[in-house]
């Protein structure tokens, strides 16, 4: 599922699990992204002070983990910061554990920074198709972002598609894995549903799929109805963009124990 994945052509990145794709849908896994834009010249600054907040954390025994990613493509001075997958509940008692290093985040952060935003992201595994056992950390990510029409057809026109194309990924045994997440709270700018897919390297990042996704669908849905659901998909998305982040393990923070 790569490039032209869904059928057309961030920012938000987020890690997750098998374990937390397939969690009880009464107590939904969202992930809280915080996307930085970085002042060319602060870039050093800018790191040095991250990594004091993150020293800050350990110091005061901070349980939850930041995954750091560095955009890779579009806006190469942006930096994503993101929670492992969590209940709502878990996000009370994260902002109370963090206080002690607001300062820290205050006065050694803040000043390099361009901008920020920041936005939850939910899960639906319904909409995603990964091999067992298999997780979306990958030292790449591809990152698509679909904005969708106004109005709720769009939205459930959208889903209805992705929904289509994961059932027809799980029955054809489709080697290519995505995992779809949905913005809330995001701000009018967003995107409203976000597709991540992993790679090991930048050759895997340019591969294309030995069976493209429009072929896939073509072989369980037949010619005609494939191509329903690709206008189906085409008429919901207003607009759709692609970036690339890699793994940075430097500004990355990962609690003691974990």
């Amino acid at each position: 599922m790569k490039h032209t994945t869904l059928g057309l052509a961030l920012a938000l990145l987020f890690t997750c699990t098998t374990a937390a794709l397939a969690a009880d849908n009464a107590k939904p896994m969202v992930v809280r992204d915080y996307t930085d834009w970085v002042n060319p010249a602060d870039q050093e600054a800018y790191e040095a002070g991250i990594k004091a907040f993150n020293q800050c954390l350990a110091q005061h025994g901070f349980k939850y983990n930041w995954t750091a990613w560095s955009h890779e493509t579009g806006d190469t001075y942006s930096y994503s910061y993101v929670t492992d997958p969590l209940p709502w509940s878990a996000f009370d008692t994260m902002r109370t554990a963090g206080k002690a290093c607001d300062a820290t985040l205050r006065t050694s952060v803040n000043p390099h920074l361009k901008s920020e935003i920041s936005a939850f992201m939910e899960f639906h595994p319904e909409l995603s198709h990964m091999a067992k056992g298999q997780t979306i950390n990958a030292p790449y990510i591809e990152v698509l972002y679909f904005k969708l029409k106004p109005g709720h057809e769009a939205r459930e026109a959208f889903i209805d598609v992705v929904k289509k194309i994961t059932a027809a990924a799980e029955k054809s045994k489709w080697p290519n894995n995505y995992v779809t997440a949905e913005a809330r709270d995001a701000g009018g700018e967003s995107p409203d549903f976000v597709v991540l897919i992993p790679s090991k390297s930048w050759e895997e990042v340019g591969k294309d799929p030995e069976t493209p996704l429009w072929t896939m669908m073509e072989n369980v849905y037949g010619k005609a109805d494939a191509q329903a659901i690709r206008k189906s998909l085409n008429d919901a998305v207003q607009e759709q963009s692609a970036h690339v982040d890699s793994y940075n393990a430097e500004l990355t923070y990962k609690a003691s124990g974990k």
